[in-house]
């Protein structure tokens, strides 16, 4: 095991062994293993956003044996999806490469101001199915936010009790934010610690823009002249503020953008020190092919061994 996973393990010291090897599990899989940089497959857009805007720009996609291929060959960490997915393929590709339950989904057929997932899923189908850790979303801004923190401290101390890792994606969404609120800097530092408060291992937020939501904050920021003009000073904050660098923090790619853009977005979280990228759209709607080249491409930019 190399020094830095041991680092970034000795921060969980609270955890069980089960919980601690999981995690290193995480951290020793795929391309990146004992860098402490992560590349993860995330593939519940299927339920979050539907099939077709989901899975016709690379219609292999609909099969979900087609998304344990993609991330084995191209050397991700970890594969994260909903249920059904996960039951699909689970058993012919047990043991090749780490599994994230995602607990929670929520779909867009109506899609309220203030969102709240449905709990599609519990510890004991993880456990069944021989996944790393568990996956839940959080909507701080949302109404419903309460209601979430409480859903998933419940989940995440039985995953913890059964040597489970967790990871909690943080998405500020609701009807007190603005539309650029939701990826404002103060509010996504805000929603890295609260995921962070609520015990995850791993946190998954959104690449923060140069915007100040919350007036109370923008004082602050503002009079304590916190860097935020450049992508790679943004992302140093964020880390920061989920118990300074000390949870690993990764950021989502979004909807599906040039390579050259992506590849920048990897080289400003690389050099803020933040953790990895947790890639969708931008992977599985690419051709398979391409789709390996450019996963390839972002986990040399994690490395530091691109060309």
């Amino acid at each position: 095991m190399t020094k830095r996973v041991k680092e970034i393990l000795s921060w969980y010291e609270s955890d069980n062994p089960g919980t601690r090897a999981k995690l290193a599990r995480l951290l020793n899989g795929g391309a990146l293993a004992g860098t402490g940089r992560l590349v993860i497959l995330p593939v519940d857009q299927g339920f979050e956003h539907g099939p077709a805007r989901s899975f016709a720009p690379n219609p292999p996609g609909y099969s979900p044996l087609y998304h344990f291929e993609l991330a084995i060959e191209a050397g991700c960490n970890a594969y994260a999806a909903p249920l059904g997915f996960l039951e699909a393929g689970a058993a012919e590709f047990a043991g090749e490469i780490p599994l994230i339950l995602k607990l929670n989904n929520h779909d867009v057929l109506n899609d309220e101001a203030d969102p709240i997932s449905a709990v599609t899923a519990g510890v004991p189908d993880a456990l069944r199915l021989g996944c790393a850790a568990i996956g839940f979303t959080i909507y701080p801004g949302s109404s419903h936010r309460n209601r979430m923190y409480e859903q998933i401290a419940t989940l995440a101390a039985e995953a913890k009790a059964a040597g489970l890792a967790v990871v909690i994606w943080s998405y500020p969404r609701g009807s007190a934010l603005s539309k650029a609120g939701e990826t404002a800097l103060d509010v996504v530092a805000y929603a890295a610690q609260i995921a962070a408060q609520l015990g995850a291992h791993l946190i998954k937020v959104k690449l923060p823009s140069e915007h100040l939501e919350l007036e109370a904050a923008k004082r602050v920021y503002e009079s304590s002249r916190i860097p935020r003009a450049a992508l790679a000073d943004r992302v140093r904050h964020v880390v920061q503020s989920a118990f300074d660098g000390r949870r690993i923090v990764i950021f989502s790619g979004g909807a599906k953008e040039d390579d050259q853009t992506v590849f920048e977005q990897a080289r400003a979280i690389r050099d803020g020190g933040g953790f990895g990228s947790i890639i969708g759209r931008n992977s599985f709607q690419r051709p398979r092919a391409e789709a390996i080249r450019f996963l390839g491409q972002v986990m040399k930019i994690y490395a530091g061994t691109e060309g």
